[in-house]
């Protein structure tokens, strides 16, 4: 009985994720709508439509053709020599599975900025030069390919159940659709606990006394504890975007811009060591192409999710 009422929770999960894209697509356009026509500010159509485009096509034409993850063994692997079999049957496993799921994605998002080879996806999703729903979804196309759920593989190796993880994975995704507005003010005490709108603007900025900060997903606890929280400064409007500004709205040159610029820079490094270094060290490292830096970790990478 207790599997099958975690079966069909996971099952009317999965549909609400389901319906998740379309929803949120048409809020984005809904906002799109209200601050071109009625608030009268400059909209970007063309970076919309470029998000558009990268969102149905990674959706609808890469998750189709591409089902499965470069990370699918480790995680095959991980669900087969499990510690344990965490029973999600209580709200303490899944207030549990949600933090340790929001602790994962920390270090996701953290390497994402830290390890080019992760960069090179995740550069596009801070390519948009304007901050609005409409850029939330704008994740390319290369994820699974490059791995990235290999970040929860420990989660899974201690007894979580794959579904359960990506679906939590999912969710969190969805929390942060609305934090991508440059509308909504700063949330009083929910901004020491939460991943707010004011935080993730600071995440998304590419000015020095923002870079490569505020990685949280729902949470910004572990921002705060590992050092790479930083406020919203009135004194200091954000400016989105790359480091080096991404002028393109062509979907196909916004997908694989990074993966170029990593391809060229491989191919010119001058040494297997440099090459590896290039790979796996961070955007901007002397291996790689100069972008822009900050600490703590030195950070090199451009603003992002």
């Amino acid at each position: 009985m207790q599997r099958f009422a975690e079966g069909f929770a996971v099952k009317q999960l999965i549909q609400i994720l389901a319906f998740a894209l379309p929803a949120v697509i048409a809020i984005a356009t809904l906002e799109a709508l209200v601050l071109a026509l009625v608030m009268r500010r400059t909209y970007n159509w063309r970076a919309y439509l470029a998000s558009l485009t990268d969102a149905l096509g990674r959706e609808y034409v890469v998750y189709t053709l591409l089902p499965l993850s470069l990370a699918q063994p480790l995680i095959n692997l991980a669900w087969s020599h499990r510690l344990f079999t965490v029973p999600l049957n209580t709200a303490a496993a899944v207030v549990v599975l949600v933090i340790l799921q929001d602790f994962s994605y920390y270090w996701f998002h953290r390497c994402s900025h830290r390890v080019r080879w992760f960069w090179a996806t995740h550069a596009i999703h801070h390519s948009s030069n304007e901050f609005n729903l409409a850029a939330s979804y704008r994740f390319g196309w290369t994820g699974r390919l490059s791995g990235v759920a290999v970040f929860y593989v420990p989660m899974i190796w201690l007894g979580f159940a794959p579904a359960p993880v990506f679906i939590a994975a999912g969710l969190g995704l969805l929390y942060q659709f609305w934090l991508h507005a440059e509308w909504i003010p700063k949330l009083g005490w929910l901004e020491y606990v939460l991943n707010t709108p004011s935080h993730h603007r600071v995440h998304h900025a590419a000015n020095a006394e923002y870079l490569d900060r505020n990685y949280g997903g729902i949470f910004i606890v572990f921002d705060r504890l590992f050092g790479t929280f930083v406020a919203e400064r009135d004194d200091v409007p954000c400016r989105y975007g790359l480091v080096t500004p991404l002028r393109s709205n062509n979907p196909i040159i916004i997908a694989f811009h990074e993966w170029a610029a990593l391809g060229r820079d491989l191919w010119r490094a001058p040494s297997w060591r440099a090459r590896l270094t290039c790979l796996i060290g961070p955007p901007g490292s002397p291996a790689a192409a100069p972008v822009a830096a900050h600490d703590p970790d030195r950070p090199v990478s451009a603003a992002a999710a």
